[in-house]
């Protein structure tokens, strides 16, 4: 009954959203303000999009009963991941890690190479794995780099990930495991859940409603992804990924050094000495061994022959133009010694004579331009990966946020995901406003990584549900753009007069109210009472974080600008509240205020009309409701035992 429930709320919201943009791009824009009116639909538009994404989220929400048992002879290695924790924290883990009661090797993951944490796992017979010196002056790759490096030195079928901070239950893996019976299962996700939030949650820390609706609803898809903990992965999926991304880079790379070699030969072509009947031949020669490597590449022909015969050739090429060289260089340094190349000058001082200068500078010497664009050649045919600390990276490393990135690329591969809705395990959320702006940072850029670099809607290999799933999360992470329309409307209004609507007629209100009431209940049916205002209010509050998110994202991708990797302190930092961190929200929480009393003032003296006055106040209400959620959680000086 729930499912039709949320189905029907679903179809009005489509209905009526529909209904009211429509008649909004169509009728309503007031073209004498284009300026805010067109980026206020254009917002209004993004909204509609997102909300109807989260309805198709939810259309196909899937309610697991629970797992079959599990093969009792199934390997599991569970890793603890750390970096710079507490050793009391991480030990806490491990230990309840070891006592997991289906048999299993625990290990720790310890990317800060720390002596004393290494003493501690051997103490307590827990495996202790940190990186080697392959990885001195190679990118690491954060997270996923430490990930990959245990997966090479590790051996279960599967593996449990756990964050420094997540206890395990010991039962996780007795409910977890047994959905890997099905051979086309990867990945196995449980909810993250903390227990040093307070019960008003003034960080949103908990996220019911995307460890709930929304991961139920993306595993009706087979979209379940990955959240960097408290998951299970199957190991062979992961190496699968690992053994195509190093063909898929080796083709790129091959690519890569096909192109450039075509450009050099080009450019030795334009040189002076490629009249030069010898390096004409070499020239065509390697132009030709160019050309059949690119057919084969085509023809799918193996990597390594297709490689090493383009090698083969160019170096034989290079051996006779630098013998031809040899011996050009060998005649020419004859011909200097025949030379007469100084003499006594008028002052007495040896100079160089003019015969010398003018036969140095006129004759046609070793064609060392055209050996050196072969070389580039040679330089650019190199197929290994020499610029990682091992060939295969199973866990994606395109982004801070390598758990999606790989999700995503195990579904492309035809693999399954399950989320499991039951805590399992149980961590600390951040305890002050700036670590958890800090965390949300790093999701949304992680996020637009993946979406800047691989695409879920170009991607091969996924169903369109799937692409949509994965989508409808980078979608959301440019909510801040459209809160600055949001906040900026009322104020012009209340400041100016400037109303990006036409006219605020009947016509207006019967299609919005109803629009915006239905909104409303399809995240209260969906959500099965879990509350979502919280998470309402800060999509649009940290529209600061959201927009730095794109912007920093965009500028790695495109421009390889560094990105940052911080990992998120496990305790409350500190210092008073910081309300630096929200100048932002802060100024524009003034405005709005100042708009709205300049409005009623406005409306007092007959400057303004009463119903776009009253309904921008509403406006600016609204508004700072969604804002003063941040007024509690600067304030906030983290969880005291016991509150609750």
């Amino acid at each position: 009954m729930a499912r039709f429930w949320t189905r029907l709320m679903v179809v009005l919201t489509l209905i009526l959203g529909v209904n009211y943009i429509g008649w909004r791009w169509a009728a309503s824009l007031n073209w004498d303000a284009w300026w805010i009116a067109v980026p206020l639909v254009a917002a209004e538009t993004y909204s509609l999009i997102d909300v109807l994404l989260f309805g198709m989220t939810v259309w196909r929400l899937k309610e697991r009963t629970g797992a079959p048992p599990a093969r009792p002879d199934a390997t599991v290695d569970v890793f603890v991941t750390t970096y710079n924790e507490p050793l009391e924290l991480v030990m806490n883990t491990a230990l309840a890690a070891a006592r997991i009661r289906h048999p299993h090797s625990t290990w720790i993951l310890d990317d800060g190479d720390r002596p004393e944490l290494r003493q501690l796992a051997a103490d307590h017979g827990l495996g202790y794995v940190t990186r080697g010196e392959d990885w001195d002056n190679m990118p690491r790759h954060a997270k996923a780099g430490n990930l990959n490096n245990a997966l090479m030195v590790t051996g279960g079928e599967f593996l449990l990930i756990l964050d420094a901070d997540q206890v395990p239950e010991p039962d996780i893996l007795e409910k977890t495991l047994g959905y890997f019976n099905d051979r086309k299962v990867a990945l196995v996700q449980t909810p993250q859940y903390f227990n040093n939030v307070p019960d008003d949650d003034p960080l949103g820390s908990q996220a019911p409603l995307f460890y709930g609706p929304i991961q139920q609803g993306k595993d009706g898809w087979n979209a379940a992804y990955f959240c960097g903990s408290n998951a299970v992965l199957r190991r062979e999926a992961l190496m699968e990924l690992g053994l195509l991304g190093y063909v898929q880079e080796t083709e790129k790379s091959i690519r890569r050094a096909l192109a450039a070699s075509k450009k050099a030969i080009r450019q030795a072509r334009k040189a002076a000495d490629a009249d030069s009947p010898l390096v004409g031949a070499m020239l065509d020669e390697v132009e030709a061994a160019i050309g059949q490597a690119d057919s084969q590449l085509a023809a799918g022909q193996s990597l390594g022959e297709l490689t090493y015969e383009v090698q083969r050739k160019v170096d034989a090429a290079v051996r006779t133009l630098v013998q031809a060289d040899v011996q050009a260089l060998q005649a020419d340094l004859e011909e200097i010694a025949a030379m007469d190349l100084a003499a006594v000058g008028e002052t007495g001082v040896k100079v160089i004579t003019d015969e010398a200068v003018q036969r140095l500078s006129g004759r046609e010497w070793s064609p060392l331009g055209a050996m050196e664009s072969v070389q580039a050649v040679l330089d650019a045919l190199t197929v290994e990966r020499t610029g990682e600390a091992q060939p295969l990276m199973p866990l994606a490393t395109i982004s801070v946020t390598e758990d999606m990135a790989t999700a995503m690329r195990m579904h492309a591969r035809g693999w399954q995901s399950v989320y499991h809705h039951e805590i399992l395990a149980y961590g600390l959320a951040p305890e002050d406003i700036g670590t958890m702006m800090t965390q949300r940072l790093r999701w949304a850029q992680g996020t637009i990584q993946v979406l800047l670099r691989e695409n879920p809607l170009t991607q091969p290999g996924l169903k369109w549900g799937q692409r949509l799933m994965y989508f409808s999360t980078m979608w959301s992470y440019l909510s801040g753009f459209a809160a600055i329309i949001y906040f900026a409307a009322p104020i012009i209004y209340l400041l100016l007069g400037i109303l990006p609507v036409a006219s605020l007629t009947a016509d207006f209100f019967i299609r919005f109210i109803p629009f915006m009431v239905v909104n409303q209940v399809l995240f209260a049916v969906a959500g099965h009472g879990v509350p979502t205002w919280r998470g309402q209010q800060y999509s649009l509050a940290l529209f600061p974080t959201w927009i730095k998110a794109c912007t920093t994202a965009a500028c790695n991708v495109w421009f390889g600008r560094p990105l940052g990797f911080s990992v998120t302190p496990k305790s409350r930092q500190a210092g008073g509240p910081r309300w630096s961190l929200i100048r932002p929200q802060i100024t524009v929480a003034v405005l709005l205020v100042v708009a709205a009393i300049a409005g009623i003032v406005r409306l007092a003296t007959g400057l303004a009309e009463p119903v776009g006055t009253l309904v921008n106040v509403a406006w600016v209400v609204f508004d700072l409701l969604v804002l003063s959620v941040l007024y509690k959680a600067v304030r906030y000086r983290g969880h005291a035992p016991g509150e609750n």
